[in-house]
């Protein structure tokens, strides 16, 4: 499924806010008559989007593929959608048996905002010097020990990942930075996108990105960037 993150306070339900699980779960309860969990692939922050997202849920009724999307896009509102359906072994878990994600930032850079996308990509009106960020964000690529990239980070916490890839384009106006892994810390690419734009703004020097890392210390990466820009983009399966 895919969803626009604007009005939910992100993914996994919560007591204080509308979130994405508990909007898809009233639906499915609805079309199939009966109380509907789901497992979700992945944990969002407020406002962030999905345009790849997958869940798991279990149920003895059979529903062909076709009257699942359409009964369930029935009931579900205008900014969440089911794309589509498959049946699984009884082992597998959205979330547990998901090998890699790839998630986007989308920046529009422009002097002026667009008003088609302010809730969608981040507006950022200092000119970008795209290779120099390219060259910056292969520092992050390979396994390292993410902790300087991680909100609310605690010593007892394993904070080892593998960045596959980093790719950043400038299509127009609109800056695409997609990364891709096998997990993310909390607010992890938030902070990365932070950082490659101080490296940008020059307050952060490329050769001091391996230090950076190392350190282990939040407070000398860049700004958590702003959640609306931020998208999980695609989920990877064996």
């Amino acid at each position: 499924m895919g969803f626009r993150g604007t009005n939910y306070h992100g993914f996994q339900r919560q007591p204080n806010g509308i979130t994405v699980q508990e909007v898809v779960e009233t639906a499915l309860s609805q079309l199939f008559n009966e109380p509907v969990t789901i497992q979700g692939c992945s944990r969002t922050d407020t406002g962030v989007h999905a345009k790849e997202y997958c869940f798991t849920m279990q149920t003895e009724k059979q529903l062909p593929e076709r009257n699942f999307i359409r009964g369930a896009c029935g009931y579900l509102p205008e900014d969440i959608s089911i794309y589509r359906v498959e049946e699984m072994p009884p082992e597998f878990h959205a979330r547990f048996s998901c090998k890699a994600k790839e998630y986007m930032y989308r920046i529009h850079n422009s002097e002026s905002k667009n008003p088609f996308t302010t809730d969608l990509e981040l507006l950022y009106r200092r000119k970008m010097d795209i290779p120099l960020m390219q060259e910056a964000a292969q520092h992050f690529v390979g396994t390292h020990d993410f902790a300087t990239f991680c909100t609310n980070y605690t010593e007892k916490q394993n904070t080892i990942r593998t960045i596959h890839d980093i790719t950043i384009e400038k299509q127009g106006n609109t800056v695409i930075l997609l990364v891709k892994g096998n997990g993310f810390l909390y607010n992890m690419v938030r902070i990365l996108v932070g950082t490659l734009l101080s490296v940008n703004e020059g307050r952060i020097a490329v050769s001091e990105l391996d230090d950076l890392l190392a350190s282990k210390n939040r407070v000398l990466a860049g700004i958590t960037a702003q959640a609306h820009g931020l998208y999980l983009n695609r989920v990877f399966y064996e």
